[in-house]
């Protein structure tokens, strides 16, 4: 299945107040050399350890377009590109000089994300995004123009105040630069945000399940197939990088406060990376940690049924080491419920509305 190379760069401009990743408002000058010399660092001994190459690469944050085109190449220099079939930056319009995008495609970036979350002016002033919406057009028009492999737009619903011709507005602003992907997901409110802590108003449950309904409807007639719960392709496009994880596959996780899975001598582990710039710089260890038998099940499905087509009944033993005997109990019950389908890990339309308490099914 490959090997997906996950690479976190954890400073922004501004900590916005929904974001519960891994991000630091930088107050002094990025240290681009030290912290790529770490990432090299960092990157030789995971390799080491598992022996595999790599298919894939996602540079996240955080935001990544604060470091340079060259800082990046520098880093993507010392990975054997021969199997990479797809490497994606994210990119947020109010960080990243535009005349930039030509400069990350020489570096050897195939794939840009651009995290618009809104095209509305107010909307991105309660959302704490430095760029307005002139921004946020001028970097997908001139990403479009750079020639990319994909282009994907990152779009939020659901927002505080926000009603139907909103959130459609903002779904067809959208559309209208004909991007080949659109992610497209519900503003959730998170511990540890500044939302959580003085959490705005927001829309209604059945007001954002009609955003949801009508906004896939849109898509759909827009030429846009749903292939996972947020994430929406024209003509066949995918993040290949997420599709890994949505199959199960084994990545690789560098950075500070990176997450990892990797299958090693018959075991699943998981790693994670110090979320502390300054203890990632300084080489604190990276926490080990094995998923037990009785996690496997669920973490499984929880990747799995979020894919519109599912997967393969042999994914699971393949990729966790397990019989199938473990989950054709709940399988057939979630068949015969009319949940999940009776010949391949997928759920039906029904079962994909009621998602979560289908993989909960799979609770130990």
């Amino acid at each position: 299945m490959g090997l997906g190379l996950y690479t976190h760069f954890p400073w922004c401009v501004r900590k916005c107040p929904y974001c519960d990743f891994n991000s630091h408002p930088l107050h002094s000058e990025l240290d681009e050399i030290g912290y790529v010399s770490r990432l090299i660092e960092d990157f030789n001994s995971e390799l080491d350890a598992t022996g595999q190459s790599i298919n894939t690469i996602y540079l996240g944050g955080g935001t990544p377009s604060l470091f340079s085109a060259n800082a990046l190449a520098r880093f993507l220099q010392i990975v054997d590109r021969q199997n990479v079939s797809e490497i994606t930056i994210e990119a947020n319009p109010g960080t990243l000089e535009h005349d930039a995008f030509e400069a990350y495609l020489d570096a050897g970036i195939t794939r840009i994300s651009i995290g618009v979350q809104s095209f509305d002016p107010e909307q991105l002033k309660k959302l704490g995004r430095v760029h307005n919406s002139d921004d946020a057009s001028k970097a997908v028009e001139n990403a479009l123009k750079a020639g990319f492999d994909s282009v994907n737009l990152d779009l939020m619903f659901g927002l505080p105040d926000q009603n139907l011709d909103g959130a459609m507005a903002d779904l067809e602003r959208a559309i209208s630069f004909g991007t080949d992907h659109l992610s497209w997901y519900q503003l959730t409110i998170e511990p540890r945000t500044e939302f959580y802590r003085r959490p705005p108003k927001l829309a209604s449950d059945d007001l954002r399940a009609e955003m949801s309904d009508v906004g896939r409807e849109l898509l759909e007639e827009n030429g846009y197939s749903q292939y996972e719960v947020s994430a929406f392709g024209r003509d066949g496009s995918r993040c290949r990088h997420n599709v890994n994880y949505w199959r199960f596959g084994d990545y690789v996780g560098i950075g500070a406060g990176a997450h990892g899975k990797i299958g090693r001598g018959g075991k699943i582990i998981r790693t994670m990376k110090p979320r502390q710039p300054r203890l990632y710089l300084a080489g604190a260890p990276t926490e080990i940690a094995d998923v037990s038998h009785d996690e496997l099940p669920v973490e499984f499905m929880m990747n799995a049924l979020r894919l519109t087509e599912g997967v393969e009944t042999s994914l699971f033993s393949l990729t966790t080491g397990l019989s199938y005997e473990v989950i054709s109990d709940v399988v057939d019950r979630l068949v015969s419920w009319e949940l999940m389908q009776p010949d391949r890990l997928q759920v039906t339309e029904r079962g994909y509305s009621q998602l979560n308490a289908v993989v909960g099914q799979f609770l130990n």
